[in-house]
């Protein structure tokens, strides 16, 4: 072994020490028994995918794919995502049933990182997909729970960003006629968020001041149902307009799930995720300075597996989820502490599996093999010592 490597992970690798395993046992516990409610059941899939398959339509770049070989030559990829796995399973296993399916998942998922930089390559998510259902009320569906299981782990302050990539690209399709390469450089822009950056290379495209107060007028679309009307004016193809109607609806819906206080709109917002063809929406909490949650309509994914199916859906980053929280449902599993020595040690066995048919958490610690006992016992809400020599092993 490498001396040097001995206490070191892999780039973007984390332990999970217990005090967080348990902040997230919580916190995954609470949105699962949400998800439920909601009807959707849980899945699992493989860890491994094969490259050809899963690997080329996940929406994650190639090169943060992480590869390897299997004995028979074919290239695998530690799983990226849940949504193309699950997209996978509905198309092949899943597709004789009635649709729509809601399905629900739990699991890790790998992106090689290029340097630390405080992005993870591992992290756990937790989400749905709805698949089958291409209304906005599916849509809306997928929000109103996003927004319950959240307020379910305790989160009272998030908000849920709105908008839809067919708005976005009937813009600038209509704007910049067979100019894929700007469409391309202003969703750029759009994605990293680099406003000043966007405004800068529109002022610096050959087109009318009428198409380039168009395009700047894109970025002011942002907030309550009231962009709507000012989106209006802009959206003069007919895919556009069919977009604000989307939009229009699924607001109509989640005023009746009671939940458009948690709901802004932000119509140039856009998502990595190149398989989104409709909605999509982003979560936010103010003390956590990444995306806490995000999804949308993904209709273009089923179809690369042979299934002509429209779906969508929602993914939560748990460990995101924790840190927005901050401690605020941190639930100490209280458990007993029972010390033994050679001559009590039968009778602490008894002791500690009665305690366990009672549903307490329970240690049997025979004292000699603590240095310090009194500092080992400070863990435990309580303690019997079996002993008779006292809590800290003293006469």
């Amino acid at each position: 072994m490498a001396k040097k490597l001995m206490f070191e992970k892999p780039l973007g690798m984390r332990d999970t020490l217990p005090f967080f395993y348990n902040k997230k046992e919580n916190v995954r516990t609470r949105l699962t028994n949400a998800i439920e409610s909601f009807g959707y059941q849980f899945m699992d899939t493989p860890l491994l995918e094969y490259h050809e398959t899963v690997g080329k339509v996940s929406a994650t770049l190639d090169q943060q794919l992480f590869k390897l070989l299997d004995q028979q030559g074919h290239t695998l990829v530690l799983r990226p995502d849940m949504t193309a796995p699950i997209a996978r399973v509905a198309a092949s296993q899943l597709k004789e049933d009635a649709f729509p399916l809601r399905l629900a998942y739990d699991g890790s998922v790998f992106r090689a990182q290029q340097s630390e930089a405080g992005k993870p390559a591992q992290f756990e998510q937790v989400g749905t997909e709805l698949i089958g259902d291409h209304s906005s009320y599916g849509d809306a569906e997928v929000i109103a729970l996003l927004i319950e299981s959240l307020k379910q782990t305790g989160l009272e302050e998030f908000v849920i960003t709105v908008g839809h990539i067919g708005f976005v690209r009937s813009l600038f399709e209509e704007v910049l006629p067979q100019n894929n390469e700007a469409v391309e450089t202003l969703l750029e822009y759009l994605y990293r968020k680099n406003y000043v950056g966007y405004k800068s290379y529109v002022a610096s495209l050959s087109i009318s001041e009428e198409a380039k107060n168009s395009l700047t007028a894109l970025l002011r679309l942002r907030g309550s149902d009231a962009v709507f009307e000012e989106a209006r004016a802009l959206a003069k193809c007919q895919a556009g307009l069919k977009a604000m109607n989307e939009l229009k609806q699924l607001h109509r819906t989640l005023e009746q799930y009671g939940v458009a206080s948690y709901v802004q709109f932000d119509l140039n917002l856009i998502s990595h995720m190149d398989y989104y063809t409709g909605i999509l929406f982003e979560g936010y909490a103010p003390n956590v300075g990444a995306l806490l949650c995000n999804g949308g309509r993904y209709d273009a994914l089923l179809p690369s597996f042979e299934l002509n199916a429209s779906a969508t859906g929602f993914a939560v980053h748990v460990e995101r989820l924790v840190e927005a929280l901050n401690g605020s449902t941190e639930i100490r599993k209280s458990a007993v502490c029972v010390i033994v020595d050679d001559q009590t040690f039968s009778e602490g066995v008894d002791k500690a599996n009665l305690l366990r048919s009672e549903n307490k958490r329970v240690v049997i610690q025979h004292a000699d093999q603590v240095a310090n006992l009194t500092a080992f016992l400070k863990k435990y809400e309580e303690v019997i010592d079996m002993t008779g020599k006292g809590a800290t092993g003293d006469e």
